[in-house]
């Protein structure tokens, strides 16, 4: 998670990525010309490399939740799951 305040051009302080790219965008999308939501003049042809795009806008990513024991987990396991007695309670009369 980045910290309030980030510098959109600078690098994620966990891995390096470089923020200004395209794949950090909210634009990005893959099905689009040029991979791109807006209409942009060219290709960009590296998606992972810092660049200058007038359209950038961070994409916002949440993170879920999922491990066993939390108020908003929803994943099913632990100690008392028995997956076998799941399956013989979808056919209890």
């Amino acid at each position: 998670m980045l910290p309030p305040g980030f510098d959109p051009k600078g690098k994620c302080p966990q891995c390096g990525f470089e923020l200004h790219s395209c794949k950090q965008c909210v634009y990005f999308n893959t099905a689009s010309r040029f991979e791109c939501a807006q209409p942009i003049p060219e290709r960009i042809p590296r998606k992972d490399t810092r660049n200058e795009c007038k359209f950038y806008s961070p994409t916002v990513r949440v993170e879920r939740q999922t491990s066993a024991g939390t108020p908003n987990s929803t994943t099913v396991s632990g100690p008392s799951y028995d997956p076998r007695k799941a399956f013989e309670n979808l056919f209890k009369k």
